[in-house]
């Protein structure tokens, strides 16, 4: 299964995205600020976007979450980077959001979109199937 998600525009708190599922448009993405790790952007602890690139993704225990979630791994100078439910920038911690819709800078069904991502994770994970995310700007 490939995953893109695409940053649209940036912010100095937010980074709004769409993300595409095996080339079809799937949900909306909210992470913190583009600080463009990849090209000798510095990091802000707990405030900014992973770097572009691909990444495996996996399902697996949350310790701080308490509960199986998506997992994005491999993600250089991040760790613990999971694509979770949440509304705003204040949720992500580097983290990526998913929702239905944005209004303003707002997610929103973010538990919807989520829990639909996940099914499908599951699905490709069980048929052994490698699932890759590919983060890119528009």
């Amino acid at each position: 299964m490939k995953l893109r998600l695409v940053r649209e525009n940036s912010t100095d708190e937010t980074t709004l995205g769409n993300l595409y599922m095996d080339g079809i448009w799937f949900c909306r993405t909210l992470e913190d600020c583009d600080r463009r790790l990849e090209s000798g952007g510095v990091k802000v602890y707990g405030k900014t976007a992973i770097p572009l690139g691909t990444y495996p993704v996996t399902i697996d225990w949350s310790t701080r979450f308490a509960k199986q979630m998506l997992h994005v791994l491999s993600v250089p100078q991040f760790e613990g980077i999971r694509i979770h439910a949440g509304n705003t920038h204040f949720e992500t911690h580097g983290c990526i959001l998913l929702g239905e819709d944005v209004d303003q800078d707002t997610l929103v069904r973010s538990r919807v979109a989520v829990n639909a991502l996940q099914h499908e994770v599951a699905q490709a994970l069980d048929r052994a199937e490698a699932v890759n995310l590919t983060v890119e700007r528009e």
